[in-house]
């Protein structure tokens, strides 16, 4: 069979193994394939190569706006049409490319559409008011009457709150990454998530990796301030498993995988009576916003 008429989710399955699996991080080809999956095979998988038209590029980009699903995946999905296509193209698979045709809405353009607020990007990110701050100090460190505390490595939160620390971040950091007499956190690592698979295959669950932070510029020092220092003490009283190990650790004093802290927030959260959950990122923007609700008044527990 000539390539140009083959199925789409067949020709795409394979450049993606072949060409992208070898060439990205794990978490970073998870992200593709699932794109793929989710977006581009319902809709496109089972065309010839060579019978695909502009209008069916534009359309499955319509049905993940009409589905409700955010700008960030329609843009993968049209990244990764326009990238595969465009690998067709140079190789003389094909003879016309329909991605370049096709041009991206615009995000305010593509949420009006959905009848939602469109927002700049220094305006979207929903962080704490300072009274819910407190609500959720107070949730975080409750202590039941019998002397237990409520919540697993509680120091954790309020540790990311005053560094701007990531979620993989806080879950690579080491004991002896961390001078207390300095006061000075290094960041040079990161736990990051991917598929467990057998060769190709999907066997599911969850396997990581620790690597280096997400950008160059992320490896880096962060000074301490009172409170981040009494949420390390905190989280090495509660658990200890070395100098050279987590500060955060599993209950096998390995590293924590981030989604498992993702989901104790959550919990958290709803504890705290909050209807509107927010991700940990809004610790870290909390910080970074450098408002009044930044690491010089997040304070410690009483």
């Amino acid at each position: 069979m000539k390539e140009d008429k083959r199925k789409l989710k067949d020709s795409m399955q394979e450049w993606l193994e072949v060409f992208k699996y070898p060439a990205l991080q794990r978490t970073s080809y998870d992200r593709l394939e699932v794109t793929a999956v989710a977006q581009i095979y319902p809709k496109l998988g089972n065309k010839a190569i060579n019978k695909i038209t502009i209008e069916d590029i534009q359309n499955t980009i319509n049905d993940v706006m009409v589905s409700g699903l955010s700008y960030s995946t329609a843009r993968k999905t049209y990244l990764l049409l326009a990238e595969y296509f465009r690998y067709l193209e140079q190789n003389g698979i094909i003879e016309f490319n329909p991605v370049s045709c096709v041009e991206m809405m615009k995000k305010a353009h593509y949420m009006d559409a959905q009848g939602k607020e469109y927002k700049p990007s220094n305006e979207a990110v929903t962080v704490f008011t300072a009274e819910e701050i407190e609500r959720l100090r107070k949730e975080t460190f409750f202590i039941y009457k019998n002397g237990k505390q409520k919540h697993t490595q509680p120091g954790a939160y309020f540790l990311m709150l005053n560094t701007g620390l990531r979620r993989g971040e806080l879950c690579g950091l080491l004991n002896s990454d961390i001078d207390m007499n300095d006061k000075i956190l290094h960041v040079r690592r990161s736990v990051k998530e991917f598929s467990r698979r057998k060769e190709m295959k999907k066997l599911g669950g969850q396997d990581i990796c620790v690597g280096l932070p997400k950008t160059s510029t992320s490896v880096r020092d962060i000074p301490l301030n009172n409170t981040a220092l009494d949420m390390i003490n905190r989280l090495r009283k509660e658990r200890w498993s070395g100098t050279d190990s987590p500060l955060f650790p599993d209950e096998n004093g390995g590293f924590t995988k981030p989604i498992y802290l993702f989901r104790r927030f959550q919990r958290l959260q709803k504890s705290a009576g909050f209807t509107d959950i927010r991700g940990l990122h809004a610790l870290r923007h909390l910080l970074a916003g450098g408002g009044p609700l930044s690491a010089r008044c997040a304070t410690s527990p009483a």
